[in-house]
């Protein structure tokens, strides 16, 4: 018995470590191995990565972009202050109300004038204190506030960009008082010259004088959180100024003349003028890049351009080429005064504009300057409505224009209503400038919570400091709706529903100072 229990283990053990064997030589013997090389199978691509809810894709509506801006002149006390002796609250007063006005009917930019003749409507260095802003050349406000700075932060509150507006050469306005000792009059009284409408000019030729408008322009770029610079109208000065006699220049002229200087007398004003608007451009970027430069030549450059066109030549009068400037891309926006009506037959609005755009070379910004405040026509409020539509049809999707002035708008309730019901009825974005650079804002982050029939949307970027705007689309049912919003604001309570319809869809965009969106985020509603 015990022999056969001791050779039953021994059969069993045996089987098992048979089996054993076998399993780890597959069943079968192991190959040989050889040197030859082995083929290795291609593999089969992993599927792609279902996308995360965090990156949830929706087709967003297109943007609604156009400049809509306003100029605001300071010299004679055309628009603001209205009057030379008002005290500093109600500036501040008058100033809120002009942007608050602004705001509701839709714009989106203000021209501010604050360098009307030599002189200064913010703490300048280097100029003294306008008479159109205290009543006396060089006297601060009181009590002292910095009207600029109130300005750019008043208008960036209400989404609005600032641009200041400065005449280059204009040294004292017959307006403005007697001529003062703070005045520039004195301190360069070499190359300034007292014209016959009493009006006092520097002389565009002078480089101490280039050079002292060059600085000016530097450093208000330099120290103010500003969105643009603007030039109007004004090089050399029109005929009329000096009782049709020419510009007094002779002093300038002898001195090219000896120096070896080849060109004519016109051909070298023109040059003056021409070095110098491309000298602001360039030094302008060199000191921040996304600081628009913008001009707003008179709307003729000659008399025949295009065929059938009439008038006065800024060419030959004003010493202002305007057409190369434009053609060179000295400017990031340009816009010729347009002042006549649609009907004009010497000087039709849609012909000029035609021709400008014709000549745009360079594919910046041509938002033309509208006569808002006395265009000749029977309804003035219905001209201006066409001219805007006008300009649409011919600018496309970089359309824009400027209204001469906001006298227009604060003096005719009935130019206000036909603007924001028939041309501004939603708010737009400013139209990017793809030649000019600015680092990317960060995609948004985006959250929402729901509470009482409502949903609470918040969001922040890692750079909100160089947010200028925020834009919130709600999607409901298939419907979406576009919110422009002030960077302020960082959330917002949203309606659940709207018109019967459920909201299913969030998304924001971060828009920077040059107007360009960052990569949305979207987030879909449960």
């Amino acid at each position: 018995m015990t022999f056969k229990r001791d050779f039953s283990r021994f059969k069993t053990f045996s089987l098992l470590l048979l089996a054993l064997l076998l399993y780890n030589c597959g069943g079968q013997k192991k190959p040989v191995t050889t040197t030859k090389p082995t083929t290795t199978k291609p593999t089969t691509p992993k599927p792609p990565t279902p996308p995360k809810s965090d990156d949830y894709k929706v087709e967003l509506p297109k943007l609604n972009r156009e400049f809509r801006g306003a100029w605001i002149a300071s010299v004679a006390n055309i628009n603001w202050p209205s009057k030379n002796n008002l005290s500093t609250d109600q500036q501040k007063t008058d100033a809120i109300a002009l942007l608050d006005m602004l705001k509701t009917n839709n714009f989106n930019a203000v021209i501010l004038q604050v360098r009307p003749s030599g002189d200064a409507l913010y703490e300048s260095p280097h100029e003294p204190w306008s008479y159109f802003l205290t009543g006396e050349t060089g006297k601060k406000p009181f009590p002292y506030y910095d009207p600029l700075e109130f300005w750019i932060e008043e208008a960036h509150k209400r989404g609005m960009e600032l641009h200041v507006w400065l005449n280059p050469y204009r040294a004292h306005h017959s307006n403005g008082g007697k001529v003062s000792s703070a005045s520039l009059v004195n301190k360069y009284s070499e190359y300034t010259y007292r014209l016959k409408n009493g009006m006092y000019w520097f002389d565009p030729a002078a480089k101490i004088i280039q050079d002292h408008a060059s600085t000016v322009v530097k450093d208000l770029v330099k120290r103010y959180n500003l969105d643009g610079v603007h030039f109007d109208d004004y090089f050399y000065p029109y005929a009329t100024y000096n009782g049709g006699a020419d510009f007094p220049d002779s002093k300038t002229w002898n001195q090219y003349k000896n120096a070896g200087g080849q060109l004519s007398r016109s051909d070298w004003r023109r040059d003056n003028v021409n070095k110098f608007v491309e000298r602001i451009y360039k030094e302008i970027k060199t000191e921040k890049n996304y600081v628009k430069f913008g001009i707003s030549p008179f709307g003729i450059w000659k008399p025949g351009y295009p065929q059938g066109i009439k008038g006065s030549s800024q060419y030959d009068e004003l010493y202002a080429d305007a057409k190369l400037w434009l053609n060179k891309g000295w400017i990031d926006y340009f816009a010729p005064q347009l002042y006549w009506p649609i009907n004009s037959t010497g000087q039709s609005f849609p012909k000029l504009l035609e021709w400008w755009e014709s000549e745009n070379t360079m594919k910046r910004h041509l938002w033309p300057g509208l006569n808002t405040v006395e265009v000749k026509a029977s309804d003035r409020p219905t001209e201006i409505v066409s001219q805007v539509q006008i300009s649409r049809e011919i600018l496309k999707d970089k359309a824009g224009e400027i209204h001469w002035s906001i006298a227009g708008l604060t003096k005719s309730y009935t130019m206000q209503n036909a603007l924001k019901t028939q041309v501004y009825q939603e708010k737009a974005l400013i139209p990017t400038s793809p030649w000019l650079k600015i680092t990317p804002l960060k995609k948004p982050t985006l959250g929402y919570k729901k509470d009482n029939g409502n949903t609470t949307a918040f969001w922040s970027t890692e750079d909100n400091t160089n947010v200028f705007q925020w834009v919130l689309y709600t999607k409901y049912a298939n419907t979406w709706k576009t919110e422009i919003l002030t960077s302020d604001i960082t959330s917002l309570i949203i309606p659940s529903s709207r018109d019967g319809k459920s909201l299913n869809t969030i998304a924001i965009q971060a828009i920077d100072k040059l107007s360009n969106e960052s990569e949305y985020k979207a987030l879909k509603i449960n």
